[in-house]
């Protein structure tokens, strides 16, 4: 096994840095990536190297890794039971000698036996949402997964109540062993438009200087449910005919709903006035082009994605599920609405198109939210906290060392 990226940050390197490699099922356009490369290009260089460890494989995104000394691997694992894959990872593990290893959500859990028995001083597991074939966490399978492998972890962390709640109280673990980590939110790469900057990241003749954008990005599968989002968009159409034919709805991201949406609209006459153009690597400039921002998820853990509206100065109207309500101040940064309810959903849509004011001072407010409460200092303040604080109780002397540079 080798890596595609640059040359491995190995135990045979004299760099007494601790090394943190950081196991996810697959780098790719998402938002745990996304935050994982944040945490790799930003935590304090002088005190920790990295190395992100894919179970299945790696796309371009890994271009998005600034720092030259972090090494990208891929495990190549198969569908299912893998054993070749689990002795490839503890293999490499050996190789790399990590002094943390840091699994996220449930398919990375199979990665824990392995590091411990590499010898792999402190484990790190993280929950970042549901899983999409438990969006509420009520199977009981799921639930005797953790638990078997909770003696492995030796600290969590969930990145909103929610999922904090659910491994107390629904898995059975101990409340000291979470550290809750809020995402950050880059509001340097993620800021209010300017004028009508943005704009230009839309199809030529799309949008006009007097049309609404609504827009949403992500992943158009079941549980993200943007044919709600669709459905709410034909109603309000057709129930606000004065502003109907300025308003435009953008759909960025693919997946199986996105034949679905387009169909919806296509149905409904609306086509010309919707967008779904697939995955965008432009999205900073796309949420700049909007006015009003949707989340229309049936679960979420903590949205990278409503953070990065609400940085770009978005109100936001999102479902009230998951970490949702942990993140939006209904009635002042945007709205919350219930789950699978197009009618709620265009009522609150509704709101925000007829009143320009209440938008302005809806994003203003999300800025100040997202600048002052989830900002990428803090989040790389609490990770730094976090390793230094499992290896201080697991291997001090690797501390120790690293302190002696």
């Amino acid at each position: 096994m080798h890596p595609r990226a640059a040359p491995p940050p190995g135990g045979a390197s004299p760099d007494r840095r601790p090394l943190i490699a950081h196991v996810i099922y697959r780098l790719g356009v998402g938002g745990l990536e996304n935050g994982v490369v944040n945490l790799v290009n930003r935590l304090p260089e002088a005190r920790f190297r990295h190395a992100i460890v894919c179970l299945t494989d790696y796309t371009e995104f890994r271009s998005r890794i600034t720092r030259p000394d972090v090494a990208v691997y891929a495990v190549h694992k198969r569908e299912g039971h893998d054993l070749g894959a689990g002795l490839r990872l503890y293999r490499l593990l050996r190789r790399l000698r990590p002094a943390v290893v840091h699994t996220r959500n449930l398919g990375c859990l199979e990665a824990l036996v392995p590091a411990w028995l590499a010898g792999v001083p402190a484990r790190v597991h993280g929950e970042h949402g549901w899983d999409v074939f438990d969006p509420h966490g009520t199977s009981r399978k799921y639930r005797l997964l953790r638990r078997l492998h909770g003696p492995l972890v030796d600290r969590y962390v969930p990145l909103s109540r929610e999922l904090e709640n659910y491994l107390v109280a629904g898995v059975g673990l101990a409340a000291d062993r979470m550290t809750r980590i809020y995402n950050g939110v880059d509001t340097a790469r993620f800021r209010p438009r300017n004028g009508a900057g943005g704009a230009q990241a839309l199809p030529a003749g799309f949008a006009g200087p007097d049309d609404l954008v609504i827009g949403t990005v992500g992943r158009m599968h079941g549980v993200k449910d943007q044919l709600n989002l669709a459905h709410a968009f034909v109603r309000l159409t057709g129930e606000a005919p004065a502003q109907a034919g300025r308003l435009r709805l953008v759909l960025i991201g693919d997946g199986p709903l996105r034949a679905a949406c387009q169909g919806v609209l296509d149905g409904a006459g609306l086509g010309a006035q919707a967008w779904l153009p697939g995955d965008r690597d432009d999205v900073p400039d796309l949420m700049r082009a909007m006015q009003l921002f949707v989340l229309p998820s049936l679960a979420e853990g903590i949205s990278n994605t409503i953070l990065e509206a609400m940085a770009s100065g978005l109100p936001v109207i999102a479902t009230a599920v998951g970490g949702n309500p942990e993140l939006v101040e209904d009635g002042v940064t945007g709205a919350l609405v219930p789950p699978r309810d197009p009618a709620a959903l265009a009522d609150a849509l509704r709101t925000f198109v007829r009143d320009p004011v209440r938008r302005t001072a809806a994003g203003l407010a999300a800025r100040q939210r997202a600048e002052t409460r989830f900002s990428l200092a803090a989040m790389m303040s609490r990770y730094t906290e976090l390793y230094e604080g499992v290896l201080r109780a697991k291997a001090p002397r690797l501390l120790a060392m690293a302190a002696e540079g």
